[in-house]
């Protein structure tokens, strides 16, 4: 829940076994955390490419018309909300290759715990300039990935060796959903449901 958010940021072993251990349904995290927090990054981008802009040198700012930011950024948070239950349910299936019993909703918690940090560095999208998109994602990236190698162990009860070998198949994992993500937006867009540009 949004309480656990600042554990994880600032005592992260800790949080982990606080979540751990308590029961928490998938329904329950969607929407009192993954709804809640997916919509930071959306909102955000709505407001920096209708509002703001983005310039490339000295040129006047380009903007995406409302009707096409609304698009994206629907298609985005459906994404992000299904991104968590698909990462959950790769973990949930690989947990018995390193002998960890977690259920599918415990995983299903966990990925969306990781993905906080994502979900938070998303409020740079609300001033789309080059350079702090790649500041804050590249910051939010590496502590998703410290907390999802932190956190893997501890939460799915698993010796810290093994835990590093099962965090790096779910980092390989991500990686690849993220991929298939972007290949699919622009087959979306090639369908008509792409950004539509004013300057």
């Amino acid at each position: 829940m949004i309480h656990h958010v600042l554990g994880l940021f600032t005592h992260p072993d800790r949080e982990w076994q606080e979540i751990r251990g308590e029961e928490e349904s998938i329904g329950h995290m969607y929407l009192t955390h993954v709804l809640i927090l997916a919509a930071i990054p959306v909102v955000s981008a709505y407001i920096g490419t209708t509002q703001v802009g983005w310039a490339i040198g000295s040129r006047e700012p380009v903007l995406l018309t409302q009707d096409s930011a609304l698009q994206m950024t629907v298609l985005a948070y459906l994404a992000m909300l299904g991104g968590v239950a698909l990462m959950g349910a790769f973990m949930h299936w690989m947990a018995r290759t390193y002998d960890a019993n977690p259920t599918f909703t415990e995983c299903v918690v966990f990925a969306a715990y990781c993905a906080t940090p994502l979900f938070i560095g998303g409020i740079a999208a609300i001033y789309p300039h080059l350079w702090l998109a790649m500041f804050i994602g590249t910051a939010a990236i590496c502590y998703t990935v410290y907390l999802l190698y932190v956190g893997l162990p501890t939460f799915m009860n698993i010796p810290s060796d093994e835990g590093f070998l099962f965090s790096s198949s779910v980092l390989a994992v991500g990686l690849v959903v993220l991929v298939a993500m972007i290949a699919l937006s622009v087959i979306v867009w090639g369908l008509g449901v792409g950004p539509v540009y004013i300057r």
